[in-house]
């Protein structure tokens, strides 16, 4: 049987939020098909920082002490990609700006639950963007 390559991937933030803490739906799916493997998921250190930050300001202190080692398994199943080009602006939001950086840098596609601020850059760059159930629907079809 041939091996399949795991899809190329920028998980936004609010992806991984709801993914390690709900730990149900379309997210939960996501952040448990990345610790298995069957992403190729990409990430910046901007992005990599925001995860943390997120993470560790909205979690109670113990939650985030039960979170961080899975937050770090992530990371070493992730390709770190150094930010060559920026196409600024890009989203009404600021804080989107580094995902979109990172992905069209990757060659990625954006998994985000706010398509809404990346419909520009959908057009004008032709970024794919794609909601965490849609990402499901595809990992769930491979």
């Amino acid at each position: 049987m041939p091996t399949q390559i795991p899809f190329r991937v920028v998980i936004d933030t609010n992806v991984i939020f709801e993914g390690l803490t709900k730990q149900s739906g379309a997210c939960g799916l996501i952040v448990d098909a990345w610790l298995v493997g069957l992403l190729h998921p990409y990430i910046s250190n901007a992005l990599a920082y925001e995860y943390a930050d997120v993470l560790s300001r909205l979690l109670s202190k113990d939650r985030w002490q039960e979170i961080q080692p899975v937050l770090e398994k992530l990371f070493d199943q992730t390709e770190f990609v150094t930010v060559y080009f920026t196409w600024r602006p890009s989203s009404p939001d600021p804080g989107d700006e580094h995902v979109i950086d990172c992905a069209m840098n990757a060659g990625a596609t954006v998994v985000t639950s706010n398509v809404r601020d990346f419909q520009m850059v959908r057009r004008t760059l032709g970024l794919q963007v794609i909601t965490p159930a849609e990402f499901a629907v595809q990992l769930a079809n491979r």
